[in-house]
């Protein structure tokens, strides 16, 4: 079995899914995007740049940091799911209205509204499990982020910038990856989520140009909907935001250096993505979007010098 995309939806049939899960498992995979990993690395990243910046000025690795790296790791796959889980509970009415999203498990009735919420609650158990694994003040900043992964769903509906809120969620990990490792919240760390979020917010804008037509007939909001044909403009403000951010962390952290201008290379990326992405064509929208994971590879890569 090839790996292909169902007509008109963003669930992709995976061999791996199909061929080693039960059936009745299947659509909790695709419940939790598990067919799309993108959604995993967006998370996981800020995460490692934290625990990047944090060991920067050390000599290399212990066993103690990558089991950090492990517990970071494990815990982007649960809580990804988890936040999938709780988007699709509020937003199942909303996306049987939205071409691309009608026929996920929630909104197509595959899955009960409370086998959803019991496997939600797993889902959560499972990822508290593993936020006891850190120190206290780690520990504290997860359990902050719960309230902003329940609500994030609900901004749409009241805001414009929904994507301003999922960058507020979604990079968390950079202060935990830093706090894991330290044990505080620094300037540094505080710059480093302040370029996720500014990430988040261009790669999300570029996203979320895939549902215009069916958002705007929705009543559903976003960045992408405000913005309209300047999108690109704000995109790459954003994007430069980010870069001077996470380049002032980099100072700050280990004063200027030949690795404070190589933090500059991801900022070409970013324009390689402004000048090829082309916001009224749904495809190039989502492989622009894809290919922020190698952005972020990139920055780890950087942070990690």
């Amino acid at each position: 079995m090839t790996t292909n995309t169902k007509a008109h939806t963003d669930i992709k049939i995976l061999p791996w899914i199909e061929k080693h899960l039960p059936a009745a498992m299947r659509p909790y995979a695709y419940l939790m995007r598990l067919d799309r990993p993108i959604g995993i690395w967006l998370l996981l990243l800020p995460s490692f740049w934290g625990i990047a910046l944090a060991n920067s000025q050390s000599h290399g690795l212990t066993f103690s940091d990558y089991r950090i790296i492990i517990l970071f790791t494990l815990g982007a796959i649960i809580m990804r799911g988890a936040g999938c889980v709780i988007n699709d509970l509020w937003d199942r009415d909303l996306d049987k209205m939205v071409e691309r999203t009608k026929d996920r498990p929630l909104a197509n009735g595959t899955i009960s509204i409370k086998k959803g919420v019991v496997f939600l609650a797993t889902l959560l158990l499972i990822g508290l499990i593993i936020l006891l694994q850190f120190n206290t003040i780690t520990i504290i900043l997860g359990v902050i982020t719960l309230p902003l992964i329940m609500s994030y769903p609900l901004m749409k509906r009241f805001t414009w910038w929904p994507q301003a809120f999922l960058g507020l969620t979604f990079n968390f990990g950079a202060l935990m990856g830093y706090s894991a490792l330290t044990g505080q919240i620094t300037l540094s760390s505080a710059l480093l989520y302040l370029g996720g979020i500014f990430w988040t917010l261009g790669y999300d804008t570029i996203y979320a140009h895939q549902d215009k037509e069916d958002d705007l007939m929705a009543g559903i909001k976003s960045t992408a909907l405000k913005f309209g044909e300047n999108s690109k403009k704000w995109v790459g403000m954003f994007y430069a935001f980010s870069v001077v951010s996470i380049c002032s962390a980099q100072i700050i952290t280990n004063g200027a250096s030949i690795t404070s201008s190589i933090i500059l290379i991801p900022m070409f990326h970013f324009a390689w993505q402004i000048w090829m992405w082309k916001p009224s064509i749904q495809a190039s929208s989502l492989t622009i979007f894809k290919s922020n994971q190698i952005t972020g590879l990139l920055i780890l890569f950087i942070l990690s010098l």
